[in-house]
Formats: C-alpha cells, structure tokens, sequence
C-alpha cells in the first residue's frame, strides 16, 4: 500500500497540500478528483517523484509507468519503436506485438505518430505503460480529449489489460462519469484536503450512463462540494 503522510506541497506562496494524508491500495485503480487548479497532477507527480515535496510518500514501486493527457510519442520512431522503448536493449518483439493486438493496433506496428489518429496514438501510449514491466500506473486525464464513444472504447481497452495483471493504478480526472466508469475508489479533492472518499468493488468497466449507489454518492459529493 502507497501511503503519502504529512505532506506539504507549495509552489511560492500558493499552497497545495499542507499536511496531507492518502493511502492508495495495492492492485486496485483510484481515482483522483476534482476540479481543474485544485492539486491532482501535483499529487501524480510527487507520487511519482517528479516534483519535491515536504512529508513522507512510503511504499512506492520502483518501476512506474505514466500515460499523460497528450500521448508523448518520439515522431521518429514507428509505433513498435515506441512501445519496445521502454523495454530497453534486447525488447521482446514477440511482447510487443502481443500488446499491440491487445490494444487493438495490429496492422499499425510500422506506422509513425503522425499517421496515427488521436486514438490510436492513446492506444500506443497505453501499449507502452502495461509494456513496461512496473507495479504502480499514474495516469493524468488520458481520455479527456477524446470524444465520448472512443473515451468509451479506450477505457474498455485499458480495463482489459489491467485485468490480467491487476496493477496498481492512481488516475486524475475531472469527470465523474469517468470516475465510475473506471474506478474502485474516488478521492475528492478540493483546497488540499480530501472533500470526499467514495468506494464500489464492482468490476470495472461500468457501462457509461448507467446510474448506481456508487454514481450517485460522487455526484452528491460534487455538487456539495462545488
């Protein structure tokens, strides 16, 4: 279990966090919530020790994967590449091209980024977070530029891919439907504190619009807490 105790987080004289507790559950997804502006990437990043920090962040896998809002691929490597990258010197190719099926992108191993549709470029990405052999995967609002039937498709591919190996997994989003659609604990979060705390052990994914206990306690929240 990640667990992040008495953390500070200020950037000059703005506060983020000031003595902030969480524990993320090992082999579950949990999301973060809340507005934009309100500290969720921040929180992403001092997980993944990308940004400094006061407190004590314990338990965190040395291997890491991250799937970013924007895809992040290296335009001059072929969608296989990019995916084998992470892999470092001797990928297994047969890895790669197994994971690419799973992502639904056989047929577009030797394609280049730019030949990709948004989509598509997501499903890389994703590709390349399970390729990679980590234990914790951060994900900052991966489908939110996506429209809502691929967001749908998306999170269907990613769901499949974290049931055979039930990874931890932290992603940020705005979106409750997102939230619900996903995850098996949402953490509200506003002015650095925890606003709410919403679980639902049902598996993942949820079908988009459907309405449930679980669905309707986040929306509560949010509107309480807007």
């Amino acid at each position: 279990m990640i667990e992040l105790i008495g953390v500070s987080k200020s950037y000059a004289k703005t506060r983020v966090y000031e003595n902030f507790s969480l524990s993320v559950e090992e082999g579950k997804i949990t999301c973060l919530l809340g507005a934009s502006g309100c500290g969720k990437t921040t929180l992403l990043n001092m997980i993944a020790g990308l940004t400094p920090y006061r407190g004590r962040i314990e338990n965190v896998p040395a291997r890491i994967s991250y799937i970013f809002q924007e895809e992040r691929l290296l335009p001059n490597l072929t969608v296989k590449q990019n995916v084998a990258l992470v892999l470092g010197k001797g990928a297994d190719g047969g890895r790669v091209a197994e994971i690419l099926e799973k992502v639904e992108l056989s047929g577009k191993e030797d394609a280049y980024p730019s030949e990709l549709s948004g989509g598509q470029a997501q499903r890389v990405s994703i590709a390349r977070a399970f390729a990679y052999p980590s234990r914790l995967i951060l994900m900052d609002e991966p489908f939110s530029s996506l429209d809502t039937a691929l967001k749908i498709r998306l999170i269907g591919v990613f769901c499949r891919l974290w049931e055979e190996e039930k990874r931890t997994a932290v992603f940020v989003t705005h979106d409750a439907e997102e939230a619900y659609m996903l995850a098996h604990r949402a953490v509200l979060l506003k002015d650095g504190k925890i606003a709410a705390d919403v679980s639902e052990d049902a598996p993942v994914p949820r079908p988009y619009g459907q309405t449930s206990p679980f669905k309707q306690k986040l929306l509560e929240k949010l509107l309480f807490f807007a």
